[in-house]
């Protein structure tokens, strides 16, 4: 199968690519810059240049392809109500270039907000959140209906792996090492679901090859690990105290982070590995941060 990957050169993307290749399909990846090119082309993969704000490349990109696994979005939280329009142009965009064509599509989501406060299963929908604008589950719902096999990846809150310089595990050892202090808010139980990108990317290939329209597969390889714990092993790596902070004092202490450091989203991925033969086997996230992934 020749796939379109958009996001291919990033922390996920790269992991997708190299998972698709030995699996012995062929890569399309979308490039934005010369460096993305031949990032993509070490690697084996053809180069379509272009990017997320180019709907022609996306169109161009997705009528040469066999399936699409869409793992692209621009991570800037500070236009974040525009970004995720981007995502969720460049998503029906992509749907209008396969529609009634049947080929598998695979869309990024989340699990973080399927469920806050208990746990999340692949069979509730995305809540409709005002505060929280991406749409892409809802999307690919939309594009499902013109007859595409469009489906959500939902990826948990941490993905972790080597090379992760951006997710929350990065944010929260920085701000730890800021403040001398490695925090939790209240008694730090709330809970976290993890992943590794290397299972990750398995699972992007599994959902692209078996795609059911408008099913939900859940990336969740660890259930809920309590962000006490967390904090914990960090303060263990950094050598400073691990502390307790009140909600309150969460805004000061954590900025635009306070809202993730506090949510509690335990996520099940039973039906994902019943369903789709996925059974995790990399390195658990506290292992990760205890072995020094996040120390360089």
């Amino acid at each position: 199968m020749k796939v379109f990957v958009t996001g291919a050169t990033g922390f996920i993307g790269t992991a997708i690519v190299q998972e698709l290749l030995n699996a012995g399909h062929q890569v399309l990846g979308l490039a934005r810059s010369d460096a993305s090119a031949q990032k993509l082309i070490d690697a084996g993969a053809e180069v379509h240049r272009g990017d997320l704000e180019d709907l022609d490349s996306l169109r161009s990109g997705a009528a040469q392809s066999d399936g699409v696994i869409h793992a692209g979005f621009i991570h800037d939280f500070t236009r974040f109500a525009e970004v995720c329009e981007v995502d969720k142009t460049a998503i029906e965009t992509i749907g209008e270039v396969l529609a009634g064509s049947n080929r598998p599509f695979i869309v990024t989501s989340g699990t973080a907000l399927v469920s806050p406060g208990s746990l999340a299963t692949e069979d509730i929908k995305p809540p409709v959140n005002p505060a929280w604008p991406r749409a892409s589950e809802q999307t690919a719902d939309a594009v499902a209906a013109l007859g595409v096999r469009a489906s959500s990846v939902r990826l948990s809150p941490s993905v972790h792996g080597d090379d992760d310089k951006h997710g929350f595990i990065p944010i929260l050892m920085n701000i730890a090492r800021e403040k001398s202090v490695s925090a939790y808010i209240g008694e730090g139980l709330n809970r976290w679901n993890a992943v590794h990108r290397l299972d990750a990317a398995h699972l992007f290939r599994l959902a692209l090859e078996n795609a059911t329209p408008k099913a939900r597969y859940h990336a969740s390889a660890e259930e809920a690990i309590t962000v006490k714990s967390i904090a914990e092993v960090i303060g263990k790596q950094l050598n400073i105290p691990v502390v307790s902070i009140s909600p309150e004092a969460a805004p000061e202490h954590f900025g635009w982070f306070a809202q993730m450091a506090a949510i509690d989203c335990p996520a099940s991925s039973q039906w994902t590995q019943e369903t789709l033969n996925w059974y995790p086997t990399h390195s658990t996230l506290l292992a990760d941060i205890e072995k020094g992934v996040y120390n360089q």
